[in-house]
């Protein structure tokens, strides 16, 4: 079943990410119309989404299940995520490509976990 995208008015506020030092692998990614799956690393994350760097990002709408093994918050991440926008790569350019993913059915629990991880390991910009 799809999920109906909610317009970028509705989005709740941006929440705190953490930029992650060391990059987590993400492990699979299963999409719905059966390509094969891809891998990435994380390079941030909130209770709302992340960022994975990846050669080969999906388009923004497109949606599937993604599993994450997240070590330092003891546990994998599983949900349905959508893809925000996308960032192919440029000879040129100094950001890396990948795509901003949103996630669509992640638990409150995790929500919380991955919020609280956050809050604990920002550095405060004062």
């Amino acid at each position: 079943m799809a999920v109906k995208p909610q317009a970028v008015e509705d989005w709740p506020p941006a929440n705190k990410r953490l930029h992650l030092r060391k990059p987590l692998m993400v492990l699979k990614a299963k999409l719905d119309d059966g390509r094969k799956p891809f891998f990435g690393y994380a390079r941030n994350i909130s209770r709302s989404g992340m960022f994975i760097a990846s050669v080969n990002p999906r388009n923004p709408g497109e949606q599937f299940d993604i599993e994450a093994n997240l070590p330092p918050l003891g546990l994998t991440l599983v949900c349905r995520c959508e893809v925000v926008w996308k960032r192919t790569y440029a000879k040129k350019s100094t950001l890396e490509p990948g795509m901003g993913l949103r996630f669509l059915d992640l638990p409150e629990e995790v929500a919380e976990i991955i919020s609280r991880w956050v809050e604990e390991n920002s550095v405060s910009a004062e």
